[in-house]
């Protein structure tokens, strides 16, 4: 039995690799910003703490008496949010620094991040056809701005934490994640949770228009959160040193994302293009070659699975009634 300190436990991935790590034994302290009520999903087994890991003694208060940490806790969103509170997303640079501080400090065996494919430098994302950004590519630096940057530089803290003070490190750039439990309103949700409830509404309003961000021919590769939860551990417990995508390689635009949704629904929309929208770098896609390479790892759920599940899990809420609260709040992942 190991004992696990999750951040960002209230959010999206936090919250499934919380359930994933009680599932199989291990003692888990749970810990995120935001008041419980408002946790994706709550294990009543952990230890779950409400701590602003922005300061350091509650970086200390996290986690002190435990043995592996796990920083998933970010201020974030889809590119909605990211263009417009850049300020907000490098403020996440204190979480990251204060808790390795506190990791070295009390003994901490391993340490995970959670870093993002918007570290890439910017000039190879211009093309739709994008081959796969490769590792490499982070340098020379040009990240997305504010978020990406913050990522970059919070990963060459965790390789000096390394190389100065012998913390082991393990970092994982996350492509686009999806799946239940997730935010799918607010103005922080990815796309395809977003296409997921534009589409369901048409169904229950009737109208039969849908806006997407862009003209839509830009592209991305879209990971299942069950794909992610097993990635997750597989760097964890390796002896990567470095910085390794963790996404899909199977690119798509978002025409044929929503393509897929309006298959799932069984009906079609007529389709409006905001130009004007945040949209983000024209075509981004994961290199799996390393991580093949060194963990034999590749994404085992097909986009179109992952997003029927996905349309199945948000379409219950909308149904419901219920409307995502947490998605305006702080710390969401």
């Amino acid at each position: 039995m190991k004992k696990i300190v999750i951040a960002g436990a209230g959010g999206f991935i936090g919250g499934h690799l919380v359930k994933d790590m009680i599932s199989k034994g291990h003692k888990v302290r749970a810990v995120d910003i935001k008041p419980l009520n408002e946790w994706y999903q709550i294990q009543n087994e952990a230890d779950n703490l409400v701590l602003d890991l922005r300061l350091r003694e509650n970086c200390y208060r996290a986690v002190n008496g435990y043995n592996e940490v796990f920083n998933l806790a970010a201020d974030m969103g889809g590119m909605g949010f990211i263009e417009k509170n850049k300020a907000a997303c490098m403020i996440s640079v204190l979480i990251n620094t204060h808790l390795l501080i506190a990791s070295r400090d009390c003994g901490i065996d391993r340490f995970f991040y959670a870093s993002s494919a918007c570290v890439y430098n910017g000039e190879k994302q211009t093309d739709p056809d994008n081959p796969g950004l490769k590792e490499s590519d982070a340098y020379p630096a040009l990240a997305e701005d504010g978020y990406g940057w913050e990522k970059l530089f919070s990963e060459r803290m965790c390789r000096h934490f390394m190389e100065d003070f012998g913390l082991t490190a393990r970092i994982a750039r996350f492509h686009n994640v999806y799946g239940p439990c997730g935010t799918w309103d607010g103005g922080r949700e990815k796309a395809p949770a977003a296409i997921c409830r534009k589409v369901i509404e048409s169904g229950i309003t009737g109208n039969k228009e849908i806006m997407i961000w862009g003209d839509g021919l830009q592209t991305r590769s879209f990971m299942f959160i069950g794909d992610c939860i097993k990635g997750i551990n597989d760097i964890m417990y390796s002896n990567i040193n470095e910085p390794i995508n963790l996404g899909s390689s199977e690119m798509v635009s978002i025409n044929q994302l929503v393509d897929i949704v309006e298959d799932i629904a069984g009906y079609k929309l007529d389709r409006k293009y905001d130009l004007s929208a945040p949209k983000g770098v024209r075509g981004r896609n994961s290199d799996n070659t390393l991580i093949r390479k060194y963990l034999g790892w590749e994404p085992s759920i097909p986009l179109r699975t992952g997003m029927k599940k996905t349309y199945d899990w948000i379409r219950e809420q909308m149904l419901a009634g219920s409307s995502d609260r947490k998605s305006s709040d702080r710390f969401n992942r």
